[in-house]
């Protein structure tokens, strides 16, 4: 028994390719998929996003708060789940709304390194002049952390709004 290798060292997990099995047909999209089979293909974010619109077409409200004033935005923000961002945003939520810690979603998005989250939120006008309990404002925060592909994307969001709307004359 001593000299018995250990089985799962040994063990190879074998794809469905090396296993012979090919996928003969593909969806053109996996927006016509049923539920059942985009989670067969995992596709676990359209699965998400497809379960989120079914709750709210069930009369969930999606500006409801938990206990600690958390919003589903500030929480699909944080966990970096653009599908959904994008889904509540189209709800009409509070897109600046603020939680216990003073946290917002934007706030949430640029902790978490989301540059999708944070494209969104920043698309349908998120406030980046906002200063979480901590002090830090979204650039301030993304500086602290290193996150700078956000830092940029931040940075160049204030310079569009500097230079405010392009006139058709302007952009030729």
């Amino acid at each position: 028994m001593e000299n018995r290798l250990d089985e799962t060292a040994n063990s190879t997990t074998l794809t469905n390719k090396q296993r012979g099995n090919e996928v003969t047909v593909r969806p053109a999209t996996l927006d016509n998929l049923s539920i059942h089979q985009l989670a067969a293909h995992g596709e676990i974010s359209q699965v998400e996003t497809h379960l989120v619109k079914v709750i709210f077409n069930q009369g969930a409200d999606p500006k409801t708060q938990a206990r600690e004033r958390e919003s589903a935005l500030s929480l699909a923000s944080a966990g970096g789940f653009a599908d959904i961002v994008n889904v509540l945003l189209k709800h009409d939520v509070d897109i600046d709304s603020y939680d216990w810690n003073g946290g917002t979603p934007l706030l949430y998005a640029v902790r978490g390194n989301h540059m999708k989250c944070a494209e969104a939120l920043l698309r349908y006008g998120a406030d980046i002049t906002f200063e979480a309990d901590s002090g830090y404002s979204p650039v301030a925060l993304a500086v602290a952390l290193g996150h700078k592909k956000v830092q940029n994307l931040l940075e160049e969001h204030i310079l569009k709004l500097f230079r405010g709307p392009v006139s058709v004359s302007e952009s030729i």
